[in-house]
């Protein structure tokens, strides 16, 4: 006990925990600190040592006086006071070990004293939290345990409920699998038709495209021409005023003029054919236009079918995501269960060893106790038939003692009688003494005269 491996606590604290913890009713009021200090009292130990059997082993205190006599054992009383302190001496030898306590005594009980007492009382004490803390660990392990199972429960009927939920969504009823199967081929269809459509529009529009910048090249074109001949004509109205020259110049420049009027004619009349076509194209793509409005309106329709299976489609994977994140949990809680049910296994097969050990103590216990208590009832016939004699011999005693008494009264009767008599006879007897002395005097007195006169 040199070095302890647990605190030792005050008295204060000890007497506070043990009335807290240990003690019920009347003995926790009646608990006080001068049961512990300056001298523990051996009865408030020993009270102090029973409760902590029967909190530990249910082991109750009336139980420490219970004596497996023999028939033939010889003064049973002295055993029967001194089973208590054996029994609670006994157990507390096999409990504190431990405690780390391995040095208790018997004059422990009987004598205790208060440094020894205060080490004992704090192992047990310390022994005691220990327990407490691990007992609320296993129940927290277990209340743990039984909301996983409540979690893995809840999560297997989602799963349940999600799966027929997407074999409700995935398969399609027999009623509508014909209309299915149409609107499938019509969009297909229409996906086709409408990929073919998009290609000529986009020709069409390229083509469009092509020709818009033709008319506007052309356009440039025709600007700069008119403003050419707007120039021309400024030069001709000036070279009208400043006529010198000869008139074959004249007739030369005309004639260029002439051409170049002639190709500004057919230049226009192109354009403006150009222009007719580019109109009849521009209706053309207008009716295209609409066309393809109507098919954009159709396939905008598709388009929000398609965004319709889309989003059936993204939640029967957000669904199947769920599903494998719900099988994920529940294949961690099925290891987490093989794990608890693995520990459970374990402590089942300990708690059915230790069941099986408790029920042999129990059956050895209630064997002891049946032949303790088939030893006390004859042990009890026993005492009855010993009452019996000792009354009858309780009986005999008061009849001796009545006659010793009488027999006291008539020998005090008699005494005082002999007395009396002794008393009589002293004086007689003195009185012949006397007589004899007197007598023997004469005699003397006579045999001297006579000597004298012989």
């Amino acid at each position: 006990m040199t070095e302890l491996s647990f605190p030792v606590s005050s008295v204060d604290n000890i007497i506070s925990f043990y009335r807290l913890e240990v003690l019920t009713g009347q003995e926790a009021k009646h608990l006080n600190k001068t049961d512990l200090t300056p001298s523990p009292k051996p009865e408030a130990v020993q009270m102090l040592y029973m409760r902590v059997l029967h909190l530990l082993y249910r082991f109750r205190p009336e139980w420490h006086s219970m004596v497996p006599l023999v028939e033939n054992i010889q003064f049973p009383l002295y055993q029967e006071g001194a089973t208590a302190i054996m029994s609670v001496y006994m157990r507390m030898r096999q409990f504190l070990p431990m405690c780390f306590v391995y040095d208790f005594s018997l004059n422990d009980l009987l004598a205790p004293k208060k440094p020894k007492t205060l080490i004992v009382l704090s192992a047990i004490m310390n022994f005691l939290q220990f327990r407490k803390e691990r007992m609320n660990m296993m129940q927290e392990k277990q209340a743990k345990y039984r909301a996983d199972l409540d979690r893995m429960q809840a999560y297997a009927k989602e799963n349940q409920e999600a799966e027929k939920k997407i074999a409700i969504l995935t398969t399609i009823p027999p009623e509508q699998q014909a209309e299915a199967d149409e609107l499938a081929a019509a969009l297909s269809e229409l996906q086709t038709t409408t990929m073919h459509e998009y290609q000529d529009v986009n020709a069409k529009n390229e083509s469009v495209a092509e020709w818009k910048t033709k008319i506007a090249e052309k356009a440039q074109k025709l600007a700069q021409m008119k403003i050419d001949l707007a120039n021309l004509k400024e030069d001709v109205a000036k070279l009208k005023s400043q006529i010198v020259e000869s008139p074959e110049e004249l007739k030369t420049q005309m004639e260029k003029m002439r051409d170049t009027v002639k190709n500004t004619k057919n230049s226009i009349e192109q354009t403006d054919e150009t222009v007719v076509e580019l109109q009849n194209m521009v209706q053309r793509g207008t009716h295209t236009e609409v066309e393809i409005q109507q098919m954009y309106n159709l396939l905008q329709d598709l388009e929000s079918n398609l965004n319709n299976s889309k989003q059936q489609q993204q939640e029967h994977q957000q669904l199947m995501s769920q599903q494998e994140k719900k099988q994920k949990e529940l294949r961690n809680l099925c290891n987490e269960i093989g794990q608890l049910k693995r520990a459970l296994c374990m402590k089942q097969d300990k708690e059915s060893k230790q069941n099986l050990r408790r029920q042999k103590k129990k059956e050895m216990k209630e064997q002891h106790v049946e032949d303790v208590l088939r030893q006390c009832n004859q042990i009890h016939h026993k005492r009855e038939e010993m009452a019996d004699k000792i009354q009858e011999i309780s009986r005999e005693t008061q009849q001796l003692k009545v006659k010793i008494n009488s027999l006291r009264d008539v020998c005090s009767k008699e005494t005082q009688k002999a007395q009396a008599m002794y008393d009589t006879l002293s004086t007689a007897m003195d009185e012949l003494q006397r007589k004899i002395e007197i007598y023997t005097l004469n005699l003397k007195q006579d045999v001297a005269k006579m000597s004298n006169n012989f």
